[in-house]
């Protein structure tokens, strides 16, 4: 009697175990799809945004190529000149001069930048008292404008270190170094660099501060001096962080403007206008179409400048 029990016991168990399975198949598929669907409030705060840039950057941007393309002063009637726009550009000095002084200004000034704020990591990350309180100092010119600042050094190059100068018989610091066409170009270096290490300072103290501590333990059990440290272990380990500060940098300094407003206003003559004074004093003399062709020239030349950068640097950015 019990051979026929067995069977239809096991067929029994079996259907349980597969009713039980279904049932925990549906529910993992259930988890699966609220997993995959996208949360309304995701929407919410995503096309307001999306909207605005549009309408804010993108329609424009996308206007201002069109117009490149003719000879519109920026109101009334238009019409299509080609290249015309284009080929002015390239052989304009003053467009020239102005993409000479930009990427010059722009490289010195990276280059001084990260050099000021690797050193002030390294202090201020190591064992001195204070040192918080330091780094809110320090932080400081990063929050205030940049008008503001250029204002104030302004006053200070044409006055405060000329009276001194003069008073303590310093024959070169009695003079404006902003009035001096040769000259100028490093007091907007000082000031724009004074304005951007805070910047380039955190993010030098995050990288220093994400280094294991058993790293420099190891080093020196190696016997390995505080060069060597800097130089074998320091420096590759926030590799990744220079590449972060050179591309932002470079990024912000190619767009130069307020502070060279505020200091030089483009002079001595034209000796310190960015590229970004000649497009924007373009568009108030009627020469809107030309210099949105100056514009978008030096829009390709910026993306391009980013992406070898990204290229060149994705394998260390990844490794650090």
């Amino acid at each position: 009697m019990s051979t026929p029990i067995a069977p239809a016991a096991a067929s029994a168990g079996a259907l349980v175990d597969t009713a039980e399975h279904g049932h925990t198949d549906h529910l993992a598929g259930s988890r699966r799809k609220g997993r995959n669907r996208t949360d309304p409030v995701y929407y919410a705060f995503l096309l307001p945004t999306l909207l605005l840039f549009t309408l804010a950057i993108t329609v424009p941007a996308i206007l201002g190529i069109f117009y490149s393309f003719t000879d519109f002063i920026g109101f009334g009637e238009w019409q299509f000149t080609g290249f015309t726009n284009y080929i002015a550009v390239f052989q304009d000095p003053a467009v020239l001069a102005g993409y000479i002084f930009t990427f010059g200004f722009a490289i010195t000034t990276v280059l001084l930048v990260n050099v000021i704020a690797f050193l002030l990591a390294l202090g201020l990350t190591s064992r001195i008292k204070f040192k918080t309180g330091m780094r809110a100092i320090f932080v400081i010119p990063m929050v205030i404008s940049g008008i503001v600042i250029a204002y104030v050094f302004q006053f200070l190059f044409s006055n405060s270190l000329p009276r001194f100068g003069s008073t303590t018989g310093i024959g070169w610091l009695s003079e404006s170094i902003l009035a001096n066409p040769n000259l100028a170009w490093l007091g907007i270096v000082i000031v724009a660099a004074w304005q951007s290490i805070p910047g380039a300072l955190l993010i030098y103290i995050a990288g220093l501060l994400s280094i294991p501590g058993e790293v420099y333990e190891a080093a020196d059990i190696d016997g390995a001096t505080a060069w060597n440290r800097l130089i074998s272990v320091t420096l590759p380990l926030v590799a990744g962080y220079v590449v972060i500060n050179v591309i932002l940098g470079f990024k912000n300094f190619l767009n130069v403007y307020d502070i060279i407003v505020g200091l030089t206003n483009g002079g001595p003559g034209t000796s310190t206008r960015s590229i970004a004074m000649v497009i924007f004093s373009g568009f108030t003399g009627g020469d809107y179409a030309y210099q949105m062709a100056n514009a978008t020239i030096f829009f390709i030349i910026a993306v391009v400048i980013s992406v070898v950068q990204l290229r060149l640097t994705r394998g260390r950015t990844a490794t650090s």
